[in-house]
């Protein structure tokens, strides 16, 4: 058996023995009370003293045994499924849930798991050997208030939380909807407050957001009746029981003593069965995130590991693309289809295209963030005296290590293809801490002196000096504008200093002074540095070596800038109305 496993047998053994504690308790101090009233010699009750006095000790002992090893078993459990998740969701492909939903998968729904274990299956046992205990006793003392009270227990126990369950389910179809509509309505409002103002959309959103919790607040309501409903009945059941089981005994002429501790023993037997009506309401909501959780973990991931991982070859790389052909999804066209095109050491190659050109996916490719189709990716060593033109690139591998040879990067881990080719994404995150801890997701060794370079060549030391290294950052970056954002996300970039940086339109959303600032300070900061980079923007693109251009995931041109403006197609088109722009 397993060390959880263990703790877990620890838990159920320990709350099922609390449980028969109080049991015992409660029998014999009805026994005592009762004898006692017949003023027996002093020696006739000491046992049932000292069984008092043990019961009561050692009930708080074995409940403090079972919470301990319960909520550690659940804590454990619910850290290794949120772990779990998280593994899941890094290389997941697309999913079908938004934020708000995911969210709420990773808080709310991992916490199941700790109410599986806590609210479910341990007072599921302690109530089952409860019960079972408390009718033996009535069988030895009187069979047929045992018969009564085991009637009365299937009732509490069994027929009861069957029927909440039953109709938990059915309400759970719909409130489940309506709690993770109401959870993207706030998300939505939270992080669109700006853009709600804006537009004057605000009344309209939080009137959307009461409707929401109206309705969640109807559905929550009628479950609410239905749990008091059934503690109703369960009270109702327990006292039906206990005065059965005393009318019986007095049917059968069975004595004080014996009818005082058959009536409490039957009483206090129904304590742990009680709660099992609202375990079995929360165990259908349980049921359903862990449902929910599995419906994650089964998402396929978005690329296929290899069970032997190759490292990549350490120093300057060359990156051959050759053939690429990306599709998303079976059946559609392919986003990417026959693309080729090489990165050698210190060169910088622009990619350009219209919007669903398969510029993204060209990158996510490399990352390893998709699978292609056909084609390959090689990754070649730069050899020993080889001169590849362009300046060198310091690379700044971390014990890359390697043979020497190529590697195809269908053989290198996602985790390795990211060491080596990673950079700025579009949508850069930032967490609510400061900036140089936010500096530092790139760089966690990173010291003060490499934080400001990075910052510096970023062109973001203005910025740092006016608010400071340790000013906190809103969370998602709502109080930094649009170009601090994009630099920050730049520094980041340059501080981890990946063999191939790797930029994915870094000037979007930016108005065009910001835009052409950042372009212009991105251009000089990489210079030297092998760079893919991916833009709609051409203003700079004067000094990279090369500049594909890409439609409809295929290569239609590619050359210098001074090739294409002179070229007919996509790339002088672009210019020729980027130009025409720029004169208004």
């Amino acid at each position: 058996m397993s060390r959880t496993g263990k703790r877990l047998a620890l838990a159920m053994a320990a709350g099922a023995a609390a449980e028969l504690a109080g049991l015992g308790l409660i029998g014999s101090a009805a026994w005592l009370i009762t004898r006692a009233a017949e003023q027996p010699p002093l020696a006739a009750l000491s046992v049932a003293i000292v069984g008092v006095r043990a019961f009561a000790t050692t009930k708080g002992v074995f409940r403090y045994g079972e919470r301990l090893a319960g909520h550690d078993v659940a804590l454990r459990a619910q850290a290794t499924t949120r772990e779990e998740l998280y593994r899941a969701l890094v290389p997941a492909g697309p999913l079908n849930q938004g934020g708000a939903d995911l969210l709420s998968r990773m808080v709310d729904d991992t916490d199941a798991v700790q109410d599986l274990l806590v609210r479910g299956l341990l007072p599921a046992v302690a109530a089952l050997v409860t019960g079972l205990a408390a009718v033996t006793l009535g069988l030895f003392l009187l069979p047929a208030a045992a018969l009564v009270l085991l009637a009365g227990l299937l009732v509490a126990g069994v027929a009861l939380p069957a029927g909440v369950a039953a109709i938990t389910r059915r309400r759970s179809a719909r409130i489940a909807p309506a709690r993770a509509e109401l959870a993207a309505r706030v998300a939505d409002l939270l992080h669109g407050s700006a853009d709600l103002a804006a537009y004057g959309a605000t009344d309209r959103a939080l009137a959307a957001c009461d409707e929401a919790d109206a309705r969640l607040a109807v559905l929550e309501r009628g479950q609410a009746r239905v749990n008091a409903a059934a503690a109703c009945l369960g009270v109702l059941a327990q006292g039906l029981t206990v005065t059965g089981v005393v009318l019986a005994a007095r049917a059968a002429g069975a004595g004080s003593v014996a009818t005082a501790v058959l009536a409490l023993t039957s009483l206090v037997s129904f304590e742990p069965v009680l709660p099992m009506a609202a375990a079995a309401e929360r165990m259908t909501g349980v049921s359903a995130a862990l449902r929910r959780l599995r419906e994650v973990r089964a998402t396929p991931p978005a690329v296929t590991e290899p069970e032997r991982p190759r490292r990549v070859p350490g120093g300057p790389l060359t990156v051959e693309v050759e053939n690429l052909v990306v599709r998303h999804a079976p059946g559609r066209s392919p986003a990417l289809n026959g693309v080729s095109l090489t990165l050698t050491p210190g060169r910088r190659v622009a990619i350009v295209g219209p919007s669903g050109a398969g510029k993204s996916t060209l990158l996510a490719a490399l990352m390893r963030l998709v699978e292609p189709e056909s084609g390959t990716i090689r990754l070649h060593p730069l050899a020993s005296g080889s001169d590849s033109g362009h300046p060198p690139h310091h690379t700044g591998a971390r014990g890359a290590g390697g043979s020497g040879a190529a590697v195809d990067l269908r053989e290198v881990s996602s985790e390795e293809a990211r060491r080596v080719m990673t950079g700025l994404t579009q949508d850069p995150y930032v967490f609510q801490a400061s900036l140089r801890d936010n500096l530092r997701l790139a760089g966690p060794e990173a010291g003060q002196e490499e934080l400001a370079e990075a910052v510096r060549r970023a062109r973001l030391e203005t910025w740092v000096e006016r608010t400071g290294w340790d000013t906190p950052l809103g969370e998602d970056g709502r109080t930094v504008s649009g170009g601090q954002l994009q630099r920050l996300a730049l520094a980041r970039a340059l501080l981890n200093d990946p063999p191939v940086l790797l930029l994915d339109e870094p000037a979007e959303a930016l108005d065009e002074e910001t835009a052409d600032a950042l372009m212009a300070d991105l251009l000089d900061a990489t210079r030297g540095h092998t760079t893919l980079l991916v833009t709609h923007r051409l203003r700079g693109l004067e000094e990279v070596d090369e500049i594909v251009v890409l439609e409809n995931g295929v290569v239609v041109q590619r050359g210098t800038h001074d090739e294409l403006v002179d070229a007919p197609g996509y790339y002088r088109d672009l210019w020729r109305s980027e130009a025409l722009v720029s004169r208004r």
